[in-house]
């Protein structure tokens, strides 16, 4: 085997004591040779602590302490990481195995991309599969039509990092939400994009987690990335040409966090700006826009209904992945 890159990977980490060990030894059992873990805890209230200072003979830096929240504690990681590639995972979420080699595979065979990404599950607390998450060859101008890639599947070039940098920060800390959205847009800006077509990581869905427990914010700040888009000169061309695209990808994503955050009158009128905008986008989600239109009407009880149907039919197709 070729002698691997060095990989730097970052877990930004606030009273998750209950996911924290299960991400870390996701990290660690990866059995990759030349890795750099970096966890940067918020100054929990709970034990995570007490899991960090476990594993910290096996870790290159940590720290606890009081941060402006996850994008902080993320610059503060990345500001050590050494690493030719560059990835983070949250406290509460894994990778799978063998993700960091894959990683470096697809980096050496695709020497000009600046970002890889690959398939995710979508687990609950229990780390039951929910969903699978596929993407695609996506590319820039997916990502200013809100294509949206699960974050935990993403790894970096460090150099393409660099240069995405704004104001000095990786993350843009203005962001809370779309934080990484509006990174991978910046790197892709600079680099291409390459797809794994393999599952990498598990993002875990349960309730504390923000895109559970604050989803409609979500959509909010998408129009916000829509914003700072239009600014871009580098994407003028792009943007007027994409632009029925791209408000129609944004309207469907409000639609969507919307409709998570239980409110499916909102949702149904995002969904139909979005239909208005560009109706292929939108009708990618018609099944969601029916269960917003029977919300809506006070049917409450189709929700656990529909749920049932979603998780039979993911099972039918992939029974694998289900268990």
């Amino acid at each position: 085997m070729p002698d691997l890159p060095r990989l730097s990977i970052v877990t930004p980490s606030y009273n998750q004591a209950a996911f924290l060990e299960q991400t870390i030894c996701s990290v660690l059992d990866q059995g990759y040779p030349n890795l750099e873990y970096i966890v940067v805890d918020g100054a929990s209230t709970d034990s995570s602590v007490d899991i960090i200072r476990k594993y910290a003979h096996r870790l290159a830096w940590w720290v606890s302490e009081p941060d402006l929240g996850q994008a902080e504690a993320i610059n503060k990681g990345f500001a050590r990481a050494t690493g030719e590639i560059v990835g983070w995972v949250n406290s509460d979420d894994l990778y799978l195995s063998g993700s960091f080699e894959r990683a470096a595979a697809a980096f050496r065979a695709f020497p000009e991309a600046g970002m890889v990404f690959g398939d995710v599950l979508a687990i609950d607390g229990a780390g039951c599969t929910l969903n699978v998450m596929r993407y695609g060859n996506w590319g820039l101008e997916d990502l200013m039509a809100f294509s949206i890639i699960g974050q935990p599947g993403v790894f970096m070039r460090r150099a393409c990092l660099e240069q995405a940098r704004v104001g000095g920060q990786y993350l843009d800390t203005r962001f809370h939400y779309l934080l990484d959205h509006h990174l991978w847009l910046r790197i892709a800006m600079r680099a291409p994009m390459h797809y794994i077509p393999e599952l990498l990581a598990a993002g875990r869905f349960h309730e504390e987690a923000k895109n559970v427990a604050q989803a409609a914010r979500f959509g909010q700040e998408a129009y916000q990335v829509v914003d700072w888009m239009q600014a871009q000169p580098e994407l003028a061309e792009r943007f007027s040409r994409l632009s029925p695209r791209v408000w129609a990808g944004v309207h469907r994503y409000n639609a969507r966090y919307l409709l998570d955050g239980n409110q499916p009158g909102p949702a149904l009128k995002s969904y139909w700006l979005s239909f208005k905008a560009r109706p292929q986008t939108a009708l990618v989600e018609w099944h969601r826009m029916v269960y917003a239109f029977l919300c809506f009407l006070g049917l409450g009880r189709v929700k656990p209904a529909y749920f049932r149907l979603r998780r039979f039919l993911r099972r039918k197709k992939e029974p694998e992945l289900y268990g």
